[in-house]
């Protein structure tokens, strides 16, 4: 199995594989490093890798926009979250007083503002593309510093200047892991039920209308794209952990959902259809839809199965009220052993 994640090695990204493959026990397996999160993401809808791990959101700087647009963009299914526990660390091949220019991702110079500002106030800020290219290039230069974990030290030979500089000590950032699929099992099963439903409900003398949801709509992938059958991964989560045994505080579902039409109330009819059925909402996140301002998708994530009867009708209900609803998946929520 390919696992494709962003690097280059010693990322957070690579970790979260890591633990994903331990988790699991999952034997031969390749890791494979991407140049930035997009490049990750696409590796699993390309067909260059079995699976993706990409990160989603962070306890302190909040989501990855390119992960959720992509989400939006792409048919891929979430089969499965990692939590990690940031721990970032000041590396460099020289000694502090030498650090002139300090490397790190966009999100790892986020996560250490407050460190960067007290301490090196006169220190260069350059973005990377991940925090273990930092490490890399840190060490071509004494004066050059990376924001990075003790892992990439290691990797690059680097020394730990300062351990744990990000400002909140609880640092956690959370990735999800992603596999290619045209339509989610869950979308398929929606559609199919209401297809079965229209047409036990059709009258005898009138024609059979046609099988589409016209509520809902999904998102394609762009031709050309190669993906992989789904019986040559061999890791299926959702058979390993049957859906039948599900509860709710074992499993998580994201959605996203699209109103077309602003309306008083709109958003508030959605969130009570959770409410009613006292379904917990464990992420709300609003995105740019990119057609004009003010104008956006909603990603919900809550607790419990689209196998569950309670989740079905939950989702039958929301579908009736929005333009789009799309289900990127039921998986099994992290737990810290």
């Amino acid at each position: 199995m390919i696992i494709g994640v962003l690097g280059p090695e010693g990322s957070y990204s690579e970790k979260a594989a890591q633990i994903w493959t331990l988790r699991h026990r999952l034997n031969s397996v390749e890791i494979q490093y991407f140049a930035d999160i997009e490049d990750a993401f696409l590796a699993v809808v390309q067909g260059k890798s079995d699976l993706s791990i990409v990160p989603i959101e962070n306890s302190i700087e909040g989501s990855v926009g390119v992960t959720l647009d992509l989400l939006h963009e792409n048919g891929v299914e979430i089969i499965g979250e990692i939590v990690v526990k940031i721990e970032h660390c000041l590396l460099s091949k020289g000694g502090p007083e030498k650090v002139k220019v300090i490397l790190s991702h966009p999100q790892g110079l986020a996560q250490c503002r407050h460190f960067l500002k007290k301490y090196f106030p006169e220190a260069e800020l350059r973005s990377t593309g991940s925090t273990s290219h930092a490490a890399r290039l840190a060490g071509e230069f004494e004066e050059m510093a990376a924001i990075a974990s003790p892992e990439a030290a290691e990797c690059y030979r680097l020394k730990v200047l300062l351990p744990n500089i990000q400002d909140r000590k609880e640092n956690y950032t959370r990735f999800i892991a992603l596999r290619a699929v045209e339509k989610s099992p869950a979308e398929q099963a929606l559609c199919a039920e209401d297809k079965e439903n229209k047409t036990d409900n059709k009258s005898d003398n009138k024609p059979e209308k046609s099988g589409k949801v016209e509520s809902q709509s999904y998102s394609r992938q762009e031709p050309g794209h190669n993906f992989r059958s789904q019986k040559e991964i061999e890791f299926r989560p959702e058979i390993e952990i049957k859906p039948e045994n599900s509860s709710h505080s074992v499993f998580k579902t994201s959605i996203i959902v699209y109103l077309e039409k602003d309306r008083p109330g709109a958003l508030y009819e959605i969130l009570g259809a959770f409410a009613k059925n006292k379904i917990n909402l464990t992420r709300i996140e609003s995105r740019p839809s990119k057609k004009e301002l003010g104008d956006y998708y909603f990603y919900i994530d809550f607790e419990g199965h689209i196998s569950d009867v309670l989740i079905k009708e939950t989702l039958k209900d929301i579908k009736s009220k929005t333009d789009t609803l799309k289900i990127l998946g039921s998986y099994p929520a992290f737990k810290t052993q």
